[in-house]
């Protein structure tokens, strides 16, 4: 299928009005984002434009490849209009979704990210896994999602099965924090969610590189970044979704973090998605 009509019909999808198992990035202006907190894998299929990765020796993914990004709390991206338009298909993973492929390889990959070309049956596939957000319930989207991981299997990309790391704290502490973003949880309500002590917390988050303030950052200013992305709510009911009270306050913590200000992102957005389909003409 063609990028164009690969757009044409998200764009269909997306205005149904229902939750979907994917998520759209685009942009009619380069963006350029530091420290982008990755937690669960994600899949970035490029329908449009080209996906800058790294911040030293840049990787590029284009038009009809596909990156897979593993848990990395800092990643460093550029989203690249060519010539009009940047347009991304982004499904957010499960690390559940990979333990039925387990057995496919045994080794550990401690790369960040997997770039490689959308065969005919992945294109295919993500055809299906669209359409199929048109009337599938939430509880079968882990079904397709595990389709997807086999098909890349199948098509020679089994490396980014080793890529998903599943014994984490930092992992389940973002994921107890994700549940209520817009609450400041104390530190003892996280070690009673994780059934551990103050210390052996602190301790285990150190040997993981992070801390517990660094993973609520991470999981709010996330969140900004997805929601100023995805929809069109104005930037004060995101910083409060985000749990703070001041949107000055989200707006700094957000620059300081990913380098450019909600606002600034927000005017590199597409107003539409139709206005990537006129480009794409």
């Amino acid at each position: 299928m063609e990028p164009s009509k690969m757009i044409d019909l998200i764009t269909d999808v997306t205005y149904t009005e229902r939750p979907l198992p994917f998520s759209i990035y685009s942009a009619k202006d380069e963006q350029v984002m530091k420290n982008v907190p990755i937690v669960n894998p994600l899949l970035i299929v490029v329908l449009g434009g080209q996906k800058s990765l790294g911040s030293v020796s840049e990787h590029l993914c284009a038009s009809g490849q596909f990156v897979f990004l593993s848990d990395n709390p800092n990643v460093h991206m550029r989203n690249l209009p060519n010539p009009s338009h940047y347009f991304a298909l982004v499904i957010e993973f499960e690390r559940q979704d990979f333990t039925e492929l387990s057995h496919v390889t045994n080794s550990q990959n401690t790369d960040s990210y997997y770039i490689g070309d959308v065969s005919h049956e992945l294109n295919e596939s993500l055809y299906q896994f669209i359409e199929f957000a048109r009337w599938a319930p939430k509880e079968l989207w882990s079904l397709r999602r595990k389709e997807l991981l086999h098909v890349l299997s199948l098509a020679g990309h089994s490396d980014i099965l080793g890529m998903v790391s599943n014994h984490k704290v930092s992992q389940k502490l973002h994921h107890i924090i994700s549940l209520q973003p817009e609450k400041d949880l104390s530190l003892d309500t996280l070690c009673d969610e994780l059934a551990m002590s103050e210390s052996t917390l602190r301790r285990r988050l150190k040997s993981e590189g992070t801390s517990v303030q660094e993973i609520k950052d991470q999981v709010k200013l996330g969140l900004g970044l997805h929601l100023l992305q995805t929809t069109h709510l104005p930037i004060s009911i995101i910083s409060e979704r985000c749990g703070y009270l001041s949107q000055s306050r989200f707006s700094n913590r957000f620059k300081t973090r990913f380098g450019l200000t909600p606002s600034d992102l927000r005017k590199t957005k597409l107003a539409d998605l139709s206005e990537s389909l006129t480009a794409s003409e």
